[in-house]
């Protein structure tokens, strides 16, 4: 039986090699909190143009449809940046998880390792283009919304 010495060694190192992909974690947990806030936003301003929708006037309601139209656009976009987001933050607790089982197994599992991470990177690479793509869909939009001032006037 080896010593406990080294034993100890080489679980402080993996603990070392295992903070980068929990730093990387706390991002990726950052990075949905802030997904689902801009969902909650787009569903509730959905909802709120949808309630009203009929009382506006043809023109608002043309807006009001195209606004719409572009909510839904950003829904689904953000629903795909939150299941990519989700998947890489899986793929990093494998990735943690198999770089303690290499600790402790006689097998070389650096190929795992490192295929989970390339897996985590590719999946956190596109949800962050989904989210790019949001933002700017958000933005442009942004010019061509039913104001709130106009959508009262047109209610009284």
């Amino acid at each position: 039986m080896p010593p406990l010495d080294t034993h100890l060694f080489d679980l402080s190192r993996v603990i070392q090699l295992a903070i980068a992909p929990v730093f990387l974690l706390t991002a990726i947990a950052t990075l949905i909190n802030v997904l689902i806030a801009r969902l909650a936003r787009a569903v509730d301003r959905r909802r709120i143009l949808e309630e009203h929708i009929m009382q506006y006037d043809e023109e608002r309601r043309g807006q009001a449809a195209f606004e719409l139209r572009m909510l839904h656009r950003r829904v689904v976009l953000i629903l795909w940046a939150v299941a990519l987001a989700v998947l890489a933050a899986l793929m990093v607790c494998l990735l943690i998880g198999t770089a303690f089982a290499g600790a402790y197994v006689s097998l070389d599992l650096s190929r795992p390792v490192a295929v989970l991470f390339i897996a985590a990177m590719l999946a956190l690479t596109g949800c962050l283009l989904l989210f790019l793509r949001e933002i700017s869909i958000s933005a442009l939009s942004a010019r061509q919304t039913v104001s709130p001032q106009a959508a009262r006037e047109a209610l009284k």
